[in-house]
This record gives C-alpha cells, sequence and structure tokens, in this order.
C-alpha cells in the first residue's frame, strides 16, 4: 500500500498566505491603536470630571484602602489620601446631632458631610461619595429660626399681655407690703403671693428664650438613668405635694447619650409638669427609659383628664395652650430638642383614659454603650 504525499505550497501561495496575514495584523493593530485612543479619551474625560465634581469622590480597592481620590477629597481629608485606608481617614469625620450627617474639622471651618458608598459590579472594591451639605444644613437652620421669630412676631400682643398680667400682679402685692399696718402674718402671704407671680414670669422668659433659641449647643455623655434619677429628684416633691403617685424606671443600664443635656432634662420636665398639672389629687405620673441598640425613649404616662382630638392636632402650636396660665411654648419646646438630637415626640391620648407622651433620641456613633456595672 502507498501513501499519497500531502500537497505543498508553492512560493506563490506562500506569499499570499504572508500577505493576508500582515493585512489582518495591520488591521488589528489598528483596531487596537483606535481602541487605545478611545480608553485614553474616556479617561481623560473622566478626570476632568472627577476634578470638576464638587463631591469628594474616593476609589477604594478589596481591602477599603484608597487608590483614586479626586481634587475635593484630597482638600478635605489631605494630598497623601491615596495609599491609606479608608477606616483610618473616617476617623476625621465626627458624628452630629443629625442622623447621616457627619461633621469634619472645627470651628468656623468645619464642614457638614453626608457619605454614600456603592460596591463596583466587578466586586474589585467600591465608590465613597462625600457630599458638603453645610451649606444646606446652615439654610435649614437659619429657615427653622426664622420660622419661630415669625411666630413669636404673630404672638407679641398675646405675649404682652401675659407678662403683664403677672407684672402688675406682682406689682400689687410688693406695693401693698409697704403698708405699715399691714399685720405679719397677713405680710408673709402676700411675699410669697408676690414671689410666685415673679417665678411666672422668670418661667414665661424663659420658656420664650428657649423657643427663640430652638437649638441645642453642646454635647456631653448623659447617662440616661441618672438623668432620669435627676428628673425624679426635682418632680417628686411636687407631685406630693399635690397628692400624685410618682414613679420612674430606667432600663438603660449604664448607657450613655451624646446630647445637650440641659436642654434635654428641659423638655423632659416639660412634659412632667404637664403631666402633673393634669392629673388630679390621687392619679399618677410615671417616668420610664427604654433603649435598643437604635434609640434611647422616654415615656411620660399620666391618668390624668386626657386630650381630645382637636386639641391633639394644635398640641405642639407654639402659644397654644388649654391652661390658663400656660406659656404655650412647653411641648413646641420638646419637640424642637428632640428634632435637634434627630428624634421627635408623639403621644397616645384618650378623653377620660389619660396621656402617654414618647421623646426618642436615636443612637448613633457619637453615642456610648457602656456594660461595665462598676463604673
Amino acid at each position: 500500500m502507498t501513501e499519497t504525499a500531502a500537497p505543498s505550497l508553492d512560493a506563490a501561495q506562500l506569499a499570499e498566505a504572508f500577505a493576508l496575514f500582515n493585512r489582518a495584523s495591520a488591521e488589528l493593530t489598528d483596531a487596537y491603536a483606535g481602541l487605545q485612543g478611545q480608553v485614553a479619551q474616556l479617561n481623560e474625560r473622566l478626570t476632568v470630571l472627577m476634578t470638576a465634581l464638587p463631591a469628594g469622590v474616593l476609589v477604594l480597592d478589596r481591602q477599603g484602602v484608597v487608590v483614586q481620590a479626586n481634587r475635593a477629597a484630597q482638600n478635605w481629608l489631605g494630598d497623601s489620601v491615596e495609599g491609606t485606608a479608608w477606616a483610618t481617614l473616617g476617623q476625621q469625620l465626627l458624628p452630629t446631632e443629625t442622623p447621616g450627617e457627619l461633621k469634619l474639622g472645627e470651628g468656623d471651618e468645619a464642614r457638614r458631610i453626608a457619605l454614600s458608598s456603592t460596591s463596583l459590579e466587578s466586586g474589585e472594591g467600591s465608590i465613597v461619595l462625600m457630599h458638603d451639605v453645610t451649606h444646606t444644613h446652615r439654610m435649614q437652620r437659619e429657615a427653622e429660626r426664622n420660622a419661630r421669630l415669625a411666630a413669636m412676631g404673630e404672638m407679641v400682643a398675646g405675649l404682652a399681655h401675659q407678662l403683664r398680667t403677672p407684672l402688675s400682679a406682682a406689682l400689687l402685692y410688693t406695693a401693698t407690703l409697704g403698708k405699715a399696718q399691714l399685720a405679719e402674718s397677713e405680710r408673709g402671704r402676700i411675699a410669697e403671693r408676690a414671689v410666685e407671680r415673679m417665678r411666672h414670669l422668670e418661667r414665661l422668659i424663659r420658656d420664650m428664650l428657649l423657643f427663640a433659641r430652638g437649638d441645642c449647643l453642646g454635647r456631653e455623655p448623659v447617662p440616661v438613668c441618672a438623668l432620669t434619677e435627676e428628673l425624679t429628684h426635682t418632680l417628686e416633691p411636687i407631685a406630693r405635694q399635690r397628692d400624685i403617685v410618682f414613679t420612674h424606671a430606667c432600663e438603660c443600664g449604664t448607657t450613655r447619650l451624646m446630647a445637650d443635656r440641659k436642654a434635654l432634662a428641659g423638655a423632659l420636665t416639660n412634659l412632667l409638669e404637664n403631666a402633673l398639672q393634669f392629673t388630679p389629687a390621687g392619679g399618677r405620673v410615671s417616668l420610664l427609659a427604654t433603649c435598643d441598640a437604635r434609640k434611647v425613649s422616654f415615656v411620660v404616662e399620666d391618668t390624668g383628664a386626657g386630650i381630645s382630638a382637636d386639641q391633639q392636632e394644635r398640641l405642639f402650636e407654639p402659644f397654644f395652650t388649654t391652661r390658663a396660665e400656660g406659656t404655650g411654648l412647653g411641648l413646641a419646646i420638646a419637640r424642637g430638642v428632640a428634632r435637634a438630637h434627630g428624634g421627635d415626640i408623639d403621644l397616645v391620648s384618650h378623653p377620660g383614659e389619660g396621656t402617654r407622651f414618647r421623646l426618642v433620641v436615636p443612637l448613633t456613633a457619637g453615642h456610648i454603650a457602656e456594660e461595665n456595672a462598676h463604673e
């Protein structure tokens, strides 16, 4: 059996094959060069876009290390951010009273930053966006302040009347004290009434100033249970004098809340004073503090007459009051303090069944929960 030899290519066929190969190679080279040019253009556009963006942009690898940062991010965090772990850079951002907003820097140069993070589809890292909301935050605070001042302007005549009435009474009582023929027992009674009117004036002025200010100035770690004890020591004697049973409980252990202690205590005092005011003798008022992983809740409950539905709709309006000597600012101040801390107030009430107020302040990264029972 004989083998058939493979056909051989002559020189012309080889030359044609090499020519085809060279043309294909040239076309591929041209196509690759074109793609490189497009990639270069895209990279250039991306660089220009990132540079022009007012937001800070950080590209992180799988380990959370910054591999690229735009100019805004470098201006805020430093020129040497690339190659630094985001966990380290993030320590420069401090929590604020507003959930979702962080503070960068100190004093007048401090910025309010809102963060968002998106994972890359490739799974090779993520992109962190830093939005400067400083101007928005200031405008919002200014708008809230203007709204409060507008509300005060609308009620200035009513406030003048509220101030004039106790002032006139205090002046009358004081003038009576100057009479030489006044008996000592009567003099003591009139002096007590004059002081009572002056204290009422003081409360009116305090509430107006608190409402006009409306914000929370300082933050400090506040032990929740210690705060409830402090409020109890203040309000329990008043409850006892009015023959009302006052109870308190705190289930927060050693949890500390980063808050304006004076403002928060004032808000809770307003809620408790309202409860005592509307609870008859023999009734009960309670204060309960609870917390979970997200928030602290202060619940003030009474067995008073309750609040009608139409009054509930206006209860937090500035200067709305159902009390003859009320300022109408206590609940508005309490809600303002709660919202300044990122929380709010709600209530449940039915006529004849008492009222339950709940003031909630969310826990954020700036709040400290300690479990050491020996502190």
